[in-house]
């Protein structure tokens, strides 16, 4: 019954259909490491908010070149550590990033550089504030920089993919996105390869100040992209045997009906038959 399937239409469709069904296997193989790599980060996310501070040194390397320059990025597995550093803030410096949103309000986030003893600087977002009087690109009122000696603890943010150019605004360096190379060709020292967002400070933060909010990637999209490709590999064999199996059939009469014979149609038999 099944000897069609030697055919070169049918070895032609069966080629087509496994070489369909390894490419669907493949893209949901992809999205499971996709979803593996994002439940890793939203559990380094966790995990940040949990462990007790740890020096700076140990979640990032300082950086080796002159002013100007920015050190190397953090190791993934230290994104989102929780770090302490001491240090002063250098207030002529200050970054505002625009177009930032807490609350369902546009505003800016404010980057402050902290200048540590041996003249290298980490970049600490302390918090977000929203824009001046006249719509979302006002630049606003940035509270007081604390003077003298700071401590903070916060959480090593990785720089910003799509970074683009930094500009200066009635004086302020001013952003879209944090990239921490082209902020650091803007700024007098050596600065690490990754920022700080802001959990604590002492002295206090000014009250103005609202945390910027760390959103979870959406590994479970992911998850439902694994089981979409896999399922469609899946259909696609059945789709085949369902319909090598109709052929089959069709091939050996079997369901098939016979045409009715109209009974009406057939002559009437004579009276001497």
């Amino acid at each position: 019954m099944y000897r069609f399937l030697l055919s070169p239409r049918w070895l032609g469709a069966l080629a087509l259909t496994l070489v369909a069904s390894a490419v669907m296997v493949l893209l949901g193989n992809w999205q499971l490491d996709r979803y593996r790599g994002r439940t890793e980060i939203n559990e380094r996310i966790d995990a940040g908010l949990r462990m007790a501070a740890a020096p700076l040194a140990e979640a990032l390397r300082a950086p080796a070149g002159g002013p100007g320059t920015a050190g190397p990025a953090p190791a993934e597995d230290k994104v989102w550590t929780r770090v302490t550093v001491s240090g002063r803030y250098d207030p002529t410096n200050i970054v505002l990033v625009r177009g930032r949103t807490v609350d369902s309000r546009v505003g800016f986030e404010v980057l402050t550089p902290l200048v540590l003893a041996d003249g290298t600087a980490l970049l600490v977002d302390r918090g977000w504030v929203p824009p001046a009087p006249g719509g979302a690109m006002a630049q606003p009122t940035v509270p007081a920089t604390p003077t003298g000696d700071v401590t903070v603890v916060g959480r090593v943010h990785e720089t910003e993919s799509g970074a683009g150019a930094v500009n200066r605004r009635d004086g302020r360096l001013e952003t879209r996105r944090v990239g921490v190379s082209q902020l650091a060709r803007e700024l007098p020292y050596p600065v690490y390869g990754a920022y700080l967002l802001l959990d604590e400070q002492t002295p206090a933060a000014d009250p103005v100040f609202k945390a910027v909010p760390v959103g979870h990637t959406n590994n479970w999209q992911n998850f439902g992209y694994v089981v979409q490709w896999w399922l469609f590999a899946v259909m696609a064999l059945f789709g085949y045997g369902w319909v090598a199996r109709r052929e089959a059939r069709r091939a050996a009469g079997i369901g098939t009906t016979s045409t009715p014979v109209d009974r009406a149609a057939e002559p009437a038999p004579s009276a001497s038959g």
